[in-house]
């Protein structure tokens, strides 16, 4: 099990590399917005403590940790297929629901 360190002001951040990674939630924060889902770091925390959907993580002691593989799998299954219409959306949602059920 590895640690992401913060980038220090001024540098890229480089993008963990072991699925083993644990990233804070400020850290998880930024890499979700590289993946297109803007997430600040106290919306991830809201979305913990209320249990709404957010991203699974780990503590250690009372401090969150998210692993890179399960916030990686996580933001996959938020994006989904394009859609021209509200209607074809909804479509495309219960098609998915059924192929889960099935499976």
């Amino acid at each position: 099990m590895t640690f992401a360190t913060a980038p220090h002001e001024g540098a890229e951040a480089a993008a963990p590399s072991s699925p083993e990674t644990l990233l804070t939630r400020a850290e998880a924060s930024v890499f979700l917005e590289g993946k297109g889902i803007r997430m600040k770091p106290t919306t991830l925390a809201r979305a913990y403590s209320t249990g709404s959907g957010g991203p699974p993580c780990r503590h250690i002691r009372n401090k969150p940790y998210y692993p890179l593989d399960l916030l990686e799998t996580w933001a996959e299954a938020q994006i989904t297929a394009p859609a021209a219409s509200s209607s074809e959306r909804q479509r495309l949602r219960r098609e998915a629901r059924r192929r889960e059920a099935t499976s």
